[in-house]
């Protein structure tokens, strides 16, 4: 005979955000502990059967204002995400009437302020340089890596490939992108990248994201090329970055790279036992 047993699973609030169309599932665990499995990260992900969304992050109380983790679409985890911090950075700002906040992740303390005009700032914290850092398989100079293309290696508490092009509209990234994710050079896959300058300090850039695929933006992804810019001598560290879901402006400071741009709010929901059960 079939169990009959039930299982008791509660019901689980999340917030559905965006920053230039880069989606994430926000769920705030600060007053109640939840606990993220790979496979319910996918479930929620699913865009049919699910939610859907780049990266799940949640909120979690930290040493300073929060404590941020974050989950791919295939249910690995980042240390870091750029515009779920700055739509979180909102959302926390918002509730407290705060204009800075400090906020830790696995890639480190990160701080955030309200740049005005509906617009939120981060500090993604300074790039590694590094190939140890980024990491890469072996040492070498991570300014033009042996890659057809000869990409820009950069960490920003993920791993970064840049490809700079003559024009970025016409790689066919579905497929560029994936095989340069696993390159073997990067022993843990990697964010890739492709740019090409529009004009002095601006750039066009499109994204592949580990474990993800083609999003209409990426933060970190965004820090990583502009970064690679200025070190390649295309632009200088403040830049102006249009991707397909809208703009970010970027500045590569004493104090680590600064990331500003919009967010929204689009949705408060409540995810239902029956559809927990089922990931179970």
């Amino acid at each position: 005979m079939p169990d009959m047993s039930t299982k008791t699973i509660t019901e689980l609030s999340f917030m559905k955000m965006h920053g230039l169309g880069n989606d994430f599932v926000v769920v705030d665990a600060r007053a109640l502990a939840v606990e993220i499995t790979p496979a319910l990260a996918r479930g929620i992900a699913h865009r049919q059967y699910g939610v859907g969304f780049d990266q799940l992050a949640l909120i979690e109380p930290g040493a300073g204002d929060a404590h941020l983790t974050f989950f791919n679409s295939d249910g690995s985890t980042s240390a870091a995400c750029g515009n779920a911090t700055r739509c979180i950075a909102r959302y926390l700002m918002d509730e407290t009437g705060k204009t800075e906040l400090h906020l830790t992740t696995s890639r480190g303390d990160l701080f955030a302020r309200d740049a005005g005009n509906g617009l939120t700032s981060v500090n993604m914290g300074q790039p590694q340089l590094l190939w140890h850092q980024i990491p890469l398989a072996e040492d070498m100079d991570t300014l033009e890596l042996p890659i057809e293309g000869s990409p820009t290696a950069t960490g920003m508490g993920n791993p970064h490939c840049t490809f700079f092009v003559d024009n970025a509209e016409q790689v066919r990234l579905e497929e560029f992108g994936s095989r340069c994710e696993h390159h073997p050079l990067y022993p843990e896959r990697t964010n890739v990248q492709v740019a090409h300058l529009v004009g002095p300090d601006h750039l066009r850039m499109r994204v592949w994201e580990r474990g993800v695929g083609i999003t209409l933006a990426s933060g970190s992804s965004s820090c990583a090329t502009a970064v690679a810019a200025a070190r390649r001598g295309l632009t200088g560290r403040k830049v102006q970055i249009d991707l397909d879901g809208g703009t970010l402006w970027i500045d590569w400071r004493d104090d680590g790279v600064w990331m500003t741009g919009a967010t929204m709010h689009v949705l408060t929901g409540v995810l239902t036992a029956d559809f927990l059960d089922s990931l179970t």
